[in-house]
């Protein structure tokens, strides 16, 4: 019997492989069609390696059986065009771009980093268009000419230009991530722009709640408060402050502090994923201490705002359908952010103190600027736009009956002391 280390020209398939792997005397396997790629068994026969033999050189190309013989093949042509240019020939372990998206999917279902809208809205980008359009695309194949075919150019047919472009950098981001990690050897969309595809603006969306309407809307969120106090509640902070609903519906009592006259808004309730701090002008703390009796005369002495019937702060459905049933169509929770927004502009404050109490994104060195006082010119920005609402019917809401300020500013007394007592039990700092 010869037992002399052979190489065997053979059809490569992982059945073939597998058949050799039991002769100890067969080292290498030539595929008969491309005779430049071999398979080198390792001491492990079960195992082995890939390789491109050029000019003499051996260009390994990846293990088996993280790699199948169908894969390699699959990705040959674009092995041999990377060895050409001197670009490496390593390959990934997928074929396919669905098999790279259906990866990125469960990381990103898994990072606790983000949002829980964030996750569900890259889920059904994945989903309902991501992987039906681009799943059976081979990675090779993955350039402007075929993205422009199946996927974009089709997409923009039937969704709004901002989707298309949410759903083009999440595929961005799924193979630059797959590329820092090594689990690609390119990234096949690196220098891929979406204006490439499209030269459409994302547009902003104007406010459908001028300060014209704030009068006729503060009218409604006040016969409201009679029917549905949570409801015109969550509106109400939403208007005051320019909070997203987001933060807003997870509010919490112990964050609100009346003799710190500030509200707290933890970081992992903010879009920006930075703590929030808020300054209670009097209007919103005699508005809160009204709707605290409200909630206790309900029945209701937990610690949500704006609780569900599970216990916990509403859902983010939940929450969007109170906008449904207020604004009937006309306005959405956005639409107060922005109106709010307008607003601080239109009674001259501060840009940059705008864009502090919006919770926008900042950069370190504005931070570091702005420093100084910064709570003190929130609170004059706030009570500026308090007291218009005021004279646009917020006063006939918060009202202050009963309630009196003292003039330290830091001593909140009620009618026989119940609002007092009831709120003091759920606030932060009531020394």
């Amino acid at each position: 019997m010869n037992t002399k280390i052979q190489t065997l020209t053979v059809k490569l398939s992982d059945a073939e492989i597998g058949r050799n792997a039991k002769l100890e005397h067969v080292r290498d396997l030539r595929d008969a069609g491309h005779p430049a790629l071999h398979f080198r068994f390792s001491k492990n026969r079960t195992r082995g390696s890939w390789y491109l033999l050029n000019k003499r050189r051996w260009h390994r190309i990846g293990a088996f059986p993280d790699l199948s013989a169908k894969q390699v093949l699959a990705a040959l042509p674009a092995v041999r065009l990377r060895v050409s240019a001197d670009a490496g020939s390593t390959i990934s372990q997928w074929v396919t771009t669905g098999e790279l998206l259906n990866w990125y999917a469960d990381r990103m279902a898994r990072d606790r980093s983000l949002s829980a809208k964030r996750k569900n809205t890259g889920a059904s980008a994945m989903k309902c268009h991501l992987l039906p359009r681009l799943g059976e695309l081979p990675l090779v194949e993955v350039n402007k000419a075929t993205l422009d075919n199946l996927f974009m150019w089709p997409l923009q047919e039937a969704l709004s230009i901002d989707y298309v472009r949410l759903a083009f950098q999440l595929l961005a981001l799924a193979f630059r991530q797959a590329l820092k990690l090594g689990l690609i050897s390119s990234n096949p969309m690196a220098g891929i722009k979406f204006s490439d595809f499209s030269k459409a603006k994302v547009g902003i969306k104007p406010s459908r709640l001028r300060g014209v309407q704030l009068q006729d809307l503060l009218g409604e969120l006040g016969q409201a408060m009679v029917s549905d106090p949570a409801d015109a509640m969550l509106a109400l902070m939403m208007l005051c402050h320019g909070t997203r609903i987001g933060e807003t519906r997870q509010a919490r009592w112990p964050h609100i502090s009346l003799a710190e006259r500030e509200w707290f808004i933890p970081a992992e309730h903010t879009k920006t994923g930075v703590e929030h701090h808020l300054p209670l002008t009097d209007q919103v703390r005699a508005l809160l201490i009204q709707y605290r009796e409200t909630q206790t005369a309900r029945g209701y002495e937990g610690q949500y705002l704006f609780p569900a019937r599970n216990g916990k702060a509403l859902s983010e459905g939940q929450a969007s359908a109170v906008f449904t049933r207020l604004g009937k169509g006309d306005w959405t929770s956005h639409d107060l952010r922005k109106v709010a927004r307008t607003g601080w502009a239109d009674l001259g404050i501060d840009h940059l103190i705008g864009e502090l109490l919006i919770n926008h994104a900042m950069g370190h060195n504005v931070k570091v600027y702005i420093q100084s006082d910064v709570m003190g010119r929130k609170r004059d920005a706030l009570e500026k736009w308090h007291d218009h609402l005021d004279q646009k019917g917020f006063n006939l809401i918060h009202g202050q009956t009963g309630v009196r300020f003292g003039e330290s500013g830091n001593t909140l007394e009620a009618a026989n002391g119940k609002a007092y007592s009831a709120i003091q039990k759920t606030t932060i700092g009531e020394d």
